[in-house]
């Protein structure tokens, strides 16, 4: 059985959705009262058209990968060999945070620092702000 969602409810989704993820929503919709499972709030971000991640200053390999039209594999492999700075999310992903990656990108090593020069500028700005 659906339960309808309350404009309270939406408002605080809306408050929240870009800070936090639906896990967390959940959790301060239960502490306000309003009892939302992390699916509900999951599927309801989605369909407002709000992103299920939230908007935070990690990435994961596959996303800076996507965003310097590189191949995933570099990526973890500059975190393997201990270039970049990362979480191990799982046996397989990692997650970069943004400052990890400014500090990356300001002292590249150097058997990689002309690649890195060659990264378009605007792109690096729009990955660590």
């Amino acid at each position: 059985m659906k339960k309808k969602w309350t404009p309270q409810e939406l408002e605080i989704l809306e408050e929240m959705s870009e800070a936090y993820t639906p896990k967390q929503i959940a959790y301060r919709l239960r502490r306000r009262g309003y009892y939302r499972t992390t699916l509900a709030v999951h599927k309801k971000l989605y369909a407002l058209g709000y992103a299920a991640r939230p908007t935070l200053d990690n990435y994961s390999c596959n996303q800076i990968a996507q965003a310097l039209s590189l191949n995933p594999c570099t990526v973890a492999k500059w975190v393997k060999r201990g270039w970049l700075k990362a979480i191990r999310r799982s046996a397989t992903n990692y997650l970069v945070k943004s400052r990890d990656l400014k500090r990356f990108f300001k002292n590249p090593p150097q058997s990689i620092k002309k690649r890195i020069s060659r990264i378009d500028p605007q792109i690096i700005r729009y990955l660590v702000g």
